[in-house]
């Protein structure tokens, strides 16, 4: 999924069913058959009903654009802005109940171009197992703010404890003029 998110970086999933996918969602799935045990990250660029199509001439150039029911598809995520990389037309009508799916980095990825036998590359929508809504890096900064403004605000309450116990001590009896000058 390069350049969007690289081998071994950690990402936030969020479950949704089947229903709530969306196009140009990026999904984890699994799907046995192809991948092992393994969960794959990958875009979802056709559903139910579209019919998706590349490339004219396979040339492998950044001016092929990937078609979703006769529309071009701008895909800035794209590593190097090549459409496909493969050098293989395709054109499928994916069936309902299943997602196209491809990756970001084309010219290095496993995805719906590689089973053109199996329904067309698609796979069962049922096999999302969740959307990726970010990395770990916001959540993580948001958790160090946190931890340091608890820090801030445990260190605020005991100098306000400390500060109490000090104003409530007995003042000590501080003679200004000596007893003859009375």
């Amino acid at each position: 999924m390069r350049p969007t998110y690289g081998v071994g970086d950690p990402v936030v999933v969020e479950r949704v069913g089947a229903d709530e996918v969306r196009r140009g969602d990026v999904v984890l799935y699994g799907v046995p058959d192809r991948y092992g045990d393994d969960y794959v990250l990958q875009r979802v660029i056709g559903m139910g009903g579209d019919r998706v199509v590349c490339c004219v001439g396979a040339t492998g150039t950044a001016k092929e654009r990937i078609l979703r029911d006769g529309a071009p598809l701008v895909e800035p995520y794209v590593d190097g802005g090549v459409a496909d990389g493969l050098g293989r037309p395709y054109d499928v009508r994916v069936p309902e109940g299943r997602l196209f799916l491809l990756g970001d980095h084309r010219l290095n990825s496993r995805d719906s171009r590689a089973f053109p036998d199996d329904q067309g590359g698609t796979v069962p929508a049922e096999a999302v197992v969740g959307r990726v809504t970010g990395s770990y890096t916001g959540p993580v900064l948001l958790a160090l703010l946190l931890l340091f403004g608890l820090v801030l605000l445990a260190g605020a309450v005991l100098l306000a404890i400390r500060a109490r116990s000090v104003r409530r001590r007995p003042a000590e009896l501080v003679q200004f003029w000596p007893d003859h000058f009375r």
